[in-house]
């Protein structure tokens, strides 16, 4: 007799002519699916240039939370949702079913995948689960859009030893691992706009810009505003033996060009640094030179920051370049530093705290923060003894308990190398920059909206090299590396799962995400029977061979996904 799970991943039985979806009508639960219930559709027909995949897992990300919180105003979403709902689901997991004949030589039936969500075609996106019908649905359609877009294709392919669910995590993984691989320029950007902008004509400062204004490399536009004429002079040289356009900007509100890659403020101005800032490119860099403290704390766009990629450098010497390549911004865990988690104990901050504890060079000292006792001691059960066997300290704390604020409280002289906020809220992050040790950086993970002004104090960028980065995405070579990570068995998505159940179960998986039930990820399985959403605990009373091959009661493995698709195949 074939084993029903061997059966399953040879994807060769009969298809059915329909397919089961949770389409999206408009923003709210009431929008989703038809009386809290997924439809049938008709099965969609494969072209010659197109797959279809079934969905076997697909993980529930906070990112459908805001899907659903905009329905038709999300910026990813084009079309008329009343007329055309979508389906959502992008940390998705899915195997070939049908080939178009043009493909044949290429995909065979049985074939499994990854996939990248941000989907490019001539610079125009169409991510899966957003635009395109994602991963809740027993079925999914794939066309030219995803094997030929602007990065070629972006479907990954998967080991036959890789577990169902962890190639779906595998996604939420890779932004993860993307938050720490973030490169910045160590000088004016080649070709680019620089503004250099001074404080005072009669500052007597010895201000020089010992590298970036050379034939192989200089921007091609220079504007100026205010600069004390010895620097200026030199500047207006070096630009007329470049071929540098030169532009003299009066108001520093309104310039000629509105974009900028690189803005060099000279001396200590809190409201020329607000002024100027919002005319960054992306990527842009503000550097500020100055040997004076800011008067004030100064607003700045923490989303433009984490969407936008701008950062903050800056120093006290008066060589302009050295604000870039002195101190080059760092993205990764400090080697045997101090990191602080900020909303630790949530499925993101799971997987942070997972990567700090098992890197090989990571941080020696572990803080964990959260407001919820429940999901943080079940942080500290999950990951403290591996943190104890690296030779690593885990500490968990809860900062809306007396005692725990005052241990807390013990870390602020000495500050953070690493302040990793997972909560997008301007006040936490503004506490947040006020515990970074010398030369700290304060990762925004938590994706705060564009316009999100936030009150910080930049002196500690020039005068201590703080950094304030973020980003919480991840391309398609993030996702190859965490795959690869998790072949190799570097990292494991699995230690993530907290929930599992059928797709009948989305709408209420969905909630629970929502709510902050579960301290880790939901899975959905659109294939087996029906199954109400279920807390891994609960196994061992429902399916308790499914428990017994979870690794210390807690954990799902490839094992128990196994002996739990035996069970629940139909």
């Amino acid at each position: 007799m074939t084993d029903k799970l061997e059966a399953f991943r040879a994807a060769h039985a009969p298809l059915p002519d329909h397919n089961t979806v949770w389409p999206l009508y408009g923003s709210g639960l009431e929008n989703l699916g038809v009386e809290d219930a997924p439809i049938e559709v008709p099965l969609p027909d494969v072209g010659p240039d197109q797959l279809l995949v079934r969905h076997d897992a697909c993980g529930i990300c906070f990112s459908d939370v805001k899907i659903l919180k905009l329905g038709q105003e999300h910026p990813r979403i084009y079309r008329d949702i009343r007329k055309r709902p979508i389906v959502m689901g992008h940390e998705v997991a899915m195997t070939v079913v049908k080939v178009g004949e043009k493909l044949r030589d290429q995909y065979k039936v049985g074939d499994r995948f990854i996939i990248q969500a941000d989907i490019y075609v001539n610079g125009k996106g169409f991510a899966y689960g957003y635009e395109m019908d994602g991963g809740f649905s027993r079925y999914g359609l794939i066309d030219e859009r995803v094997l030929k877009g602007d990065e070629g294709n972006y479907l990954l392919p998967v080991q036959d030893k890789t577990g169902i669910s962890e190639g779906a995590l595998i996604e939420p993984w890779a932004c993860v691992i993307a938050a720490y691989g973030l490169e910045y320029r160590t000088g004016l950007k080649k070709g680019g706009t620089a503004w250099i902008v001074g404080s005072d004509a009669h500052d007597s400062r010895p201000y020089t810009l010992s590298a970036g204004m050379a034939a192989a490399s200089h921007p091609d536009h220079l504007m100026l505003t205010n600069v004390p004429p010895a620097l200026e002079a030199k500047l207006r040289e070096q630009a007329a033996a470049l071929g540098i356009e030169v532009i003299d900007v009066h108001d520093p509100a309104r310039p000629p060009i509105e974009q900028v890659d690189d803005i060099v403020l000279l001396g200590a101005n809190p409201e020329l640094l607000e002024t100027t800032s919002t005319r960054l490119a992306n990527g842009g860099i503000f550097v500020i030179i100055a040997d004076q403290p800011m008067a004030r704390k100064v607003q700045l766009d923490m989303g433009r920051i984490h969407y936008n990629r701008w950062v903050y450098v800056g120093g006290t010497d008066p060589d302009i370049a050295r604000a870039y390549s002195a101190k080059p911004v760092r993205s990764e865990l400090k080697a045997g530093g101090k990191a602080w988690f900020v909303g630790a104990a949530g499925p993101m901050g799971r997987m942070h705290v997972q990567r700090a504890i098992e890197i090989a060079a990571g941080p020696k000292e572990i803080i964990c923060t959260d407001v919820s006792d429940h999901r943080l001691e079940d942080l500290r059960q999950s990951f403290e003894p591996d943190a104890i066997a690296r030779g690593k300290r885990m500490i968990c704390l809860n900062p809306s308990k007396p005692e725990d604020a005052a241990q807390l409280e013990t870390y602020r002289a000495a500050g953070f190398d690493d302040v990793i906020v997972l909560a997008p809220v301007p006040r936490v992050i503004a506490d947040c920059s006020t515990w970074l040790a010398p030369d700290g950086v304060m990762n925004v993970f938590a994706g705060v909206a564009r316009g999100t002004m936030v009150e910080l104090d930049v002196t500690q960028v020039y005068q201590s090299g703080a950094r304030y980065i973020g980003q919480s995405g991840s391309t398609i070579q993030d996702l190859r590396t965490m795959l690869e990570q998790t072949e190799s068995g570097v990292l494991s998505p699995n230690r993530a799962v907290a929930a599992v159940g059928s797709l009948s179960a989305f709408k209420d998986g969905l909630k629970a995400v929502q709510d902050a039930v579960f301290p880790g990820k939901v899975v959905i399985y659109p294939h087996i029977k029906e199954m109400p959403l279920t807390p891994l605990p609960e196994l061992k009373e429902k399916l308790p061979s499914v428990y017994a091959k979870l690794k210390d009661g807690r954990e799902w493995t490839v094992e128990a996904e196994e002996a739990f698709l035996r069970e629940m195949l139909p």
